[in-house]
């Protein structure tokens, strides 16, 4: 096909767009052209990708070329083979400076079926196969200029096919680009008139450029069949050849069908417009085109065919700027057509007319539901993102539990719950209440997705939810820390996902920083996971590579990395290696590795014990300051400000002070804050104090806040030893030529309440403090002024010899035209003038002392913080600031205590305390004085449901459960799908407890999942630590098994429960009581009657007896009791039976030691004494501590309650008897 070249005013070239993925194979010599090459001119390469902006992928939008890079290149000339080429449609590109014809002929692969936003990719490496002529010729109408390599597409990253995007700002850059943008390029070598080719497979279809795309039906089941065609043109400004080019690109808004050209009349309006040569034309034209398409709503009766090509010239004129206030109605409409070119119409004009608080948008809402129902993925996905553009709180109640539903169903493709993921994000930032709390473990379980594009957005959604959550989703943690391991040490991941050697660098980050937001595991095997994931990923970043991208994505998981060893806090070898790696990630050339290094330092600033290693490169971070990028001048200055202590405080203070006078203004007030909190809390000497505080006034001037000269007033007014001091040198600043307002405003409050200190010494008598504050008024505000005529009134009190100039200033300020001024100046001369100062004496009092915690600077200086998406886990300041937060933290939500398979006694806080300032104040909190309250994550409206506590108990959970009270090992819990089996041993206060899971399924059971829970008021008396986690997928008739140490503290009262999780088809859940009870951890003890009835006295009656008298509970009355009943439950307690003992043989005597780590051991007595013809017991426990009779009392009760029935005899049948003896045989 050809397709005319363009003028630089108008773009010409048509081109067949392509969806293709990398180009593959070596370039082979230029063939075409017959035309010899002029060696001596040199080669220039193309690099370009383009974006295209779609809904799927049978259907171009707009296209945007990007130029990425230009280089010289001296080889032969050749022509690129692109592979992978999914689809074929012509569309307007801008022109390519130098070149006049280009040849494309795609390659026929199958269209994938899966819709999205955007993809970039490479089309080719454009090389000119001819030179025409020896001598380059300039660009005519052409800016000879470097190209901008800033990018022009919306999409950058070729892997985030999934990214949801606005609407408005992809057309409105699509339209500002498509024929309107013009590439420019630096001095070419490339002639005007080259050919430039693209070498394709055989077999593939001519296009005209007059002639629509072929549809799959005209193909004939060719698919692009046919011979390598040449695409020629002729040159420019020919209108005609114009509006050829323009009718062929009738595809771009439709389907590729021989329909499209119908819509002719949509391209010739667009071309009408592209000629249109002033906006007085263009104008005319658009209000014509309204005008006929307002005449054509009026008229009714339109298809949606019609209804979709007017819809789409309305589009055009609104991006293009132009306002539409009409059809927006008939637009909407198009959302419930069949046909999936009107539906998606019909969204994109939703996404771009309405707005989430539009009231048509009422009106589309069962529209969109019926399409989140729809078997048809490419319809779910179109209603997901219109969700994801304009959805708002209103339609975000109406429609997430569809969006939820799409993404946990077992029958949604990948890329459905990958949008279903992305949007349920979106609608929860704009409206936290959507997240129902049941959610949590079905959204968990994701995470173990095999798909690595579901787990990314997946994990984007946890980490929004976490933040605000922590405890509901504490199970993410261990999923997070298996998935790491999979990757980076098993390396289980695709091939596709390998992104320069490294393996999905996207999700790699995300996961790590995911971790971040919980407190560090206790269970050894998580910890051990994480510090192998970890290591390996520190050892792979010490291979150097040249490779730009590569560096790029190694870098990303390192930093990430290095931020989770340092929140762990608890790996100091891992430290060590980071401490010596961030030396020198900080003299790097490239100024995003110094950035990052910067960063993380700052980060391990705020958690290390000890700051010596960061000291060491103490003049590599002063030297940041005078970095070129300003946001590594602002990394170092916050490392700067974390790093100060009380023995480098004068010297970093000092070189910050030096640093201001020169400072980017963008920087300076966050400077300020920074110099006056290290000033304040590492003073060690008044003077010194006072003097920066002054001096950093001085040199600021507007960049101070308020806050900071209000809390220099403070310190000083709080602080005896400051006053004379202060006095004196505000006094100084005052009588300079140039004193700052700033500074006016602290002499006049200082003067007036300490001036009376410095009156006697020379240069600070009375009038020589009225006559300098008065030099000031002129060239003051009104503020400053009223705070100026407090002064004065002051020294009327203090200082009776100037009164009459006192009162004559007062005179002057009376008649001012400020009412705010007038006022105090008329009431200050009143009170001045009264016959008796006793009234002026008790206005004019010393002022008391400010209460502490009323300043904000902390505030401000964690205010650029506070809004971001991803919340940080630490702040800037030191590990002082970090400690006080963490308490603030804990005392607000009651500790951080994880329950997950892993201890859950021990709560996560940092230590330290505050430094003390000299009299200051006391730390950071004197300085602060702020709520914390907003530092930490939102407190959630609702509490999350604890699905893994006794009050979840799944059905039949006691059958096993009873019998396990008594045994080592047994079944505790089996149904059609799982069988759950338990193993333990105790050694003291130790047990170990072996659980196996047996799927019993023909199909796999995934993300298989088991969480552990204990009650508040339990933990800390139990701990567990779990030694590994069952495999995330138990294959048919497979089976997993997991170990977990307890162990005894102190006598609990309750068992812990275990919730288990797995996906069969639909998300599968059982809780149950493990048999874990303060029994279990007694051994028996031999006692002789003697013994036995000497320390039944010595131990006496309560509160170290525990005595009950029962029957069987209620609805066990038809179960019986008997002897071997009662004897085989007290031998299953762990009691050793005393035979002989109690005078009464039907009685039952025991002993044992109850073991516990921390509160000892304890021996325990027993009797028990049945009536077996009435079904009663009196049971009696005896301890020498009062916390286990109760305890014990309440266990056997349950279990004797109970009773036992007479099962009735079966004969085993002959398999199970062959089995037995099998068994046997083998054994």
């Amino acid at each position: 096909m050809e397709v005319p070249c363009n003028t630089p005013d108008a773009p010409s070239l048509q081109a067949a767009g392509t969806l293709g993925a990398q180009q593959q194979g070596r370039p082979r010599r230029a063939q075409s052209m017959g035309d010899k090459c002029d060696k001596q001119a040199p080669d220039r390469r193309w690099d370009a990708y383009l974006t295209v902006l779609t809904f799927n992928s049978q259907q171009l939008l707009m296209p945007v070329l990007r130029v990425v890079d230009i280089q010289d290149a001296f080889a032969e000339t050749s022509n690129v083979r692109v592979a992978h080429l999914h689809t074929l449609a012509a569309f307007p590109i801008p022109s390519l400076p130098g070149f006049s014809r280009v040849s494309f002929s795609p390659k026929p692969a199958k269209a994938p079926r899966t819709p999205f936003l955007g993809v970039s990719f490479p089309i080719s490496q454009f090389r000119p196969v001819q030179h025409r002529e020896s001598t380059p010729k300039p660009l005519k109408g052409r800016t000879q200029s470097r190209v901008n390599h800033q990018p022009l597409s919306i999409v950058d990253n070729p892997l985030v096919a999934s990214s949801l995007l606005d609407g408005n700002t992809l057309l409105r850059h699509a339209a500002a680009l498509a024929g309107r943008f013009r590439v420019r390029v630096a001095e070419s070598t490339i002639p005007p008139s080259t050919d430039l080719t693209v070498d394709l497979p055989k077999n593939s279809t001519r296009l005209s450029a007059a002639q629509p795309l072929p549809s799959r039906a005209e193909e004939g089941g060719r698919h692009f069949g046919g011979q390598r065609r040449q695409l020629q043109t002729d040159c420019p400004s020919n209108p005609a050849n114009t509006a050829a080019m323009s009718s062929s690109a009738s595809g771009f808004l439709g389907r590729s069908t021989s329909n499209n050209s119908n819509m002719r009349g949509l391209v010739q309006f667009i071309a009408d417009l592209r000629n249109a040569r002033a906006r007085e034309l263009e104008e005319k034209r658009i209000n014509k085109e309204l005008a006929n398409i307002r005449q054509k709503f009026k008229d009714g009766n339109l298809s949606g065919y019609h209804k979709k090509k007017y819809v789409c010239k309305l589009l055009y004129i609104y991006i293009l700027g132009w306002n539409v206030d009409f059809g927006h109605l008939e637009a909407v409409n198009l959302i419930s057509a069949n046909k999936y070119s009107e539906k998606q119409i019909g969204y994109l004009a939703m996404t771009l007319f309405l707005h989430e608080k539009h009231e048509l948008l009422h009106l589309v809402v069962n529209s969109i539901r019926k399409d989140l129902l729809d078997h048809n993925e490419l319809f779910n996905c179109l209603a997901l993102h219109a969700i994801a553009n304009v959805g708002g709180r209103e339609m975000g109640e109406a429609l997430s539990g569809e969006v939820h539903r799409l993404l946990i169903s077992p029958t949604s493709k990948a890329f459905v719950k990958k949008k279903a993921s992305l949007t349920l994000l979106r609608l929860y930032r704009k409206n936290p209440d959507i997240v129902q709390s049941q959610w949590a473990e079905r959204i968990i379980s994701l995470l173990d997705d095999v798909d690595v594009g579901v787990a990314l957005s997946v994990t984007s959604l946890v980490m929004a939810l976490a933040q605000d959550n922590a405890n509901a989703y504490k199970g993410a943690y261990a999923k997070a820390t298996a998935r790491i391991k999979r990757i980076v040490i098993d390396g289980e991941y695709t091939p596709d996902y390998l992104y320069y050697k490294v393996p999905c660098p996207w999700l790699q980050v995300k996961l790590l920083r995911l971790l971040q937001y919980f407190p560090p595991s206790d269970d050894t095997h998580v910890r051990e996971m994480i510090r192998e994931s970890l290591q390996k990923i520190l050892n792979l970043a010490m291979e150097q590579t040249k490779n730009v991208q590569q560096n790029n994505a190694q870098n990303a998981v390192l930093f990430e990395a290095i931020n989770l060893i340092i929140h762990l806090d608890n790996e100091q070898a891992l430290l060590k290696q980071i401490s010596s790696r961030l030396g020198r990630f900080l003299t790097s050339r490239e100024t995003n590795v110094r950035y990052l290094g910067l960063e993380a330092m700052t980060h391990l600033a705020a958690r290390i014990e000890t700051l010596e290693p960061i000291k060491q490169h103490q003049d590599v971070i002063l030297g940041s300051l005078k970095d070129r990028d300003i946001s590594v001048r602002r990394k170092g200055l916050d490392l700067l400000y974390s790093m100060c202590d009380s023995s480098n405080a004068q010297v970093i203070v000092g070189e910050l002070l030096h640093y201001l006078q020169n400072a980017d203004f963008a920087i300076r007030e966050e400077m300020v804050l920074k110099i006056a909190i290290l000033t304040e809390r590492y003073a060690t000497d008044v003077q010194w104090y006072v003097d920066i505080s002054l001096r950093l006034i001085a040199m600021a001037g507007d960049h101070v806040s308020d806050e900071v000269w209000q809390r220099v007033i403070q310190i000083v007014t709080n602080n005896e030893e400051l006053q004379v001091y202060a006095a004196q040198h505000s006094l100084q600043y005052v009588k300079s030529d140039h004193c700052h307002e700033t500074l006016v405003k602290i002499g006049a409050y200082i003067l007036g309440e300490f001036g009376h200190l410095i009156a006697d010494q020379p240069k600070c008598s009375p009038i020589e403090q009225f006559m300098a504050l008065q030099s000031k008024v002129a060239a003051c505000s009104s503020s400053t002024r009223a705070m100026i005529l407090s002064c004065y009134v002051k020294f009327v009190n203090l200082f009776p010899e100037i009164k009459p100039q006192l009162l004559k200033a007062f005179q002057v300020f009376s008649h001012t035209l400020d009412s705010e001024l007038q006022q105090r100046a008329c009431e200050y001369l009143t009170l001045a003038t009264l016959p008796t100062d006793d009234l002026l004496r008790t206005v004019c009092d010393e002022m008391p002392p400010f209460s502490e915690r009323q300043s904000a600077l902390l505030a401000r200086v964690h205010q650029k913080h506070a809004n971001t998406s991803d919340k940080r886990t630490w702040i800037v300041g030191g590990k002082d600031a970090n400690a006080d937060v963490a308490e603030m933290k804990m005392a607000k939500e009651g500790g951080l205590k994880r329950t997950f398979s892993t201890n859950t006694n021990g709560h996560h806080a940092a230590n330290g305390g505050t430094n003390g300032t000299n009299g200051h104040g006391n730390g950071v909190n004197d300085l602060a004085g702020l709520d914390m309250n907003n530092l930490g994550p939102a407190e959630p409206k609702t509490k999350a449901p604890n699905l893994a506590s006794a009050a979840h108990l799944s059905p039949n959970w006691d059958v096993g459960y009873n019998k396990l009270l008594l045994k080592g090992e047994g079944v505790l819990y089996e149904d059609g799908q799982l069988q759950v089996g338990v193993r333990s041993e105790y050694r003291g206060q130790m047990a170990c407890l072996i659980l196996y899971f047996k799927n019993k399924t023909p199909t796999a059971l995934g993300s298989f999942t088991t969480t552990l829970d204990l009650d508040e008021n339990e933990k800390g008396k139990l701990t567990w630590d779990v030694k590994n986690l069952p495999e995330s997928t138990i294959y048919q008739n497979g089976q997993s098994q997991q170990v977990i140490m307890f162990e005894s503290k102190k006598v609990f009262d309750k068992s812990p429960t275990i919730r288990i999780s797995y996906l069969a088809g639909a998300l599968q859940a059982v809780t149950l009581k493990l048999p874990l009870t303060a029994h279990k951890f007694m051994d028996p003890a031999d006692l002789s009657a003697e013994d036995f009835f000497r320390r039944w006295k010595q131990i006496g009656g309560a509160p170290r007896e525990a005595q009950a008298i029962f029957g069987l509970a209620p609805g066990k009355s038809d179960r019986e009791l008997n002897e071997f009943f009662v004897r085989q439950t007290v031998e299953g307690f762990r009691w050793r039976v005393l035979d002989g003992v109690d005078p009464n043989a039907k009685n039952f005597v025991g002993a044992s030691v109850l073991h516990t780590s921390e509160a000892g051991k304890f021996g325990c007595l027993m009797r028990l004494e049945p009536n077996y013809g009435t079904k009663m017991i009196r049971l009696t426990i005896r301890a020498t501590d009062e916390s286990v009779p109760a305890v014990l009392l309440k266990v056997m009760q349950d279990r004797l309650a109970a009773g036992f029935t007479q099962e009735k005899f079966q004969a085993p049948t002959p398999s199970e008897i062959s089995d037995a003896f099998s068994n046997i045989l083998v054994t």
